[in-house]
């Protein structure tokens, strides 16, 4: 489970952050909808705990990130806005590196490097140095690398920008069925249909602060709006008065 509290973050005069809260649930999956600049990579960057907020805590199953960032991130993987794969390295190095990284090796790891390879059809290019790969096929790479540890919680920021239809659709069923297995998901999206489709629970984020929370149904009865679209048009025209 990934908790929030009040969360805190500026750059300079901007507040790109404002006493954020909300939780992600074990076997659900929650977005982070809202439009670009939002704040939404801003918090993922916290929980992640590489960024420093100013205010407020982020816990990843009940571990202050702040407090014992590596126990936090053991139990977290993340898929950053960049995906920052080594090009000099295959697709199986890549995945195998963070891998040990993560404390894995020999039979184990290879074991995991070889079933994400297969989950995420990679067979073509599991051999091939990642240097000139296409958008799909480094967030194939991206992905396996911050699953190879097998975390209860992953964070996905905009995991299919970029993506072709096909490796869209690919994408959408590995988050179904990291659900499906019980982990907590959590995933930034500005993308309506996608949301729509896959979230459980839904967090939007207006100008750094919450406006809305809940599930698809609970948004569309809060605004009485029949259609999501509406519901998070109505809600961010409304946020927009936040200061």
């Amino acid at each position: 489970m990934i908790e929030v509290n009040q969360l805190s973050k500026a750059f300079g005069k901007v507040q790109a952050v404002e006493d954020v809260s909300f939780s992600a649930p074990n076997g659900m999956i929650t977005g982070l909808l809202g439009p670009n600049g939002a704040g939404k990579s801003t918090t993922m960057r916290m929980i992640a705990g590489v960024l420093e907020p100013d205010s407020g805590t982020a816990l990843v199953d009940g571990i202050a990130v702040q407090q014992d960032r590596v126990a936090a991130q053991k139990r977290l993987g993340v898929l950053p806005d960049k995906r920052g794969i080594y090009q000099r390295l295959t697709s199986r190095e890549n995945i195998a590196y963070y891998g040990r990284l993560h404390g894995l090796d020999g039979a184990a790891l290879k074991g995991r490097v070889d079933s994400l390879i297969d989950l995420l059809d990679m067979d073509e290019i599991a051999d091939r140095r990642t240097e000139g790969f296409s958008t799909g096929q480094k967030v194939k790479v991206a992905i396996a690398r911050a699953l190879v540890h097998n975390p209860p919680n992953m964070m996905l920021d905009e995991p299919t920008v970029g993506l072709d239809v096909m490796s869209t659709r690919a994408m959408r069923g590995v988050i179904r069925r990291l659900r499906d297995e019980g982990h907590t998901v959590l995933f930034s999206s500005h993308i309506m249909q996608e949301v729509a489709s896959l979230c459980d629970n839904i967090v939007i984020i207006a100008r750094g602060r919450v406006a809305a929370q809940g599930s698809p149904d609970d948004l569309r009865r809060q605004t009485g709006k029949p259609d999501l679209e509406d519901a998070f048009v109505d809600i961010i025209g409304s946020g927009e008065g936040l200061e």
